[in-house]
């Protein structure tokens, strides 16, 4: 048995240590640009929309958006990077030699999953430095903060892994973040409170699952949300249960892995 568990943990770290050299070998295309599109944001919001708005619950402009636009900046690493990785495997069919090999399906799968939590935390750092130069960062509730990263970092990779398994050709995997991920991070209270908007529309937002997660974040670092801090965490441990047996089921099943 304890050989077993070893061989599992070593397939986990080959995995693992896989994804983390893809991205930190081409770091100026991973990591870099994500720094220099939140800073625009930084600036165009921030500087020339912010001294316009004033402040928004109580707090300056730049600081309210801040917690937003590092989620934003989360979301979107971890979801591309597992998102993009898989299907190479896929398309390159080295996924079908893992999957006939004894490694369990759940370890391949905690593999690209912590690769992609591991690179929407590292730019979600990143972008909270440059954050730091347009405003005071001063995180009320280092935990919370923590938490929260780690489980939407975890849950968009999943989100990004069954992107992949469903993905038939390269144009597939941009298909939800272009017309799914953004328009429901735009639509998450990153620029704005929801409290803000006509009745209608802020019980729409509700349905918005992304506005849970900014807001948790907004609530580690200013003390502010729109929404309840622990049903927010709860959705998204809910979330990541189901959504990972899904992708063991697919898995398992092998829907859309082998040709």
């Amino acid at each position: 048995m304890k050989e077993l568990h070893r061989s599992w943990l070593i397939s986990f770290y080959t995995i693992f240590s896989k994804e983390l050299k893809r991205f930190l070998r081409i770091w100026l295309q991973t990591l870099f640009p994500p720094a220099i599109t939140m800073a625009l944001y930084f600036v165009i919001f921030g500087g020339v929309i912010g001294s316009r708005v004033g402040t928004m619950e109580g707090h300056d402009y730049v600081s309210y958006i801040a917690p937003g636009i590092i989620m934003m900046s989360i979301i979107t690493n971890s979801y591309n990077n597992v998102v993009s990785s898989f299907f190479g495997a896929k398309f390159q069919r080295h996924i079908e030699e893992m999957l006939v090999s004894p490694t369990p399906n759940g370890v391949i799968l905690a593999g690209y999953v912590c690769g992609g939590i591991c690179r929407g935390a590292l730019v979600g750092m990143i972008v909270t430095a440059v954050a730091s130069c347009f405003t005071n960062i001063d995180i009320q509730h280092i935990g919370i903060a923590i938490t929260v990263v780690l489980l939407t970092a975890a849950l968009f990779a999943i989100c990004g892994f069954i992107n992949a398994i469903f993905a038939k050709k390269f144009d597939d995997i941009s298909v939800i973040p272009t017309f799914v991920l953004a328009p429901l991070t735009y639509l998450g209270g990153i620029f704005y409170s929801v409290n803000l908007l006509p009745p209608f529309w802020k019980d729409l937002s509700h349905a918005n699952p992304i506005l849970y997660m900014v807001n948790a974040l907004r609530y580690s670092f200013i003390g502010v949300s729109d929404v309840n801090i622990y049903f927010s965490i709860g959705m998204m441990v809910m979330s990541i249960i189901v959504l990972f047996f899904i992708c063991l089921i697919c898995m398992h099943k092998s829907v859309g892995l082998r040709s």
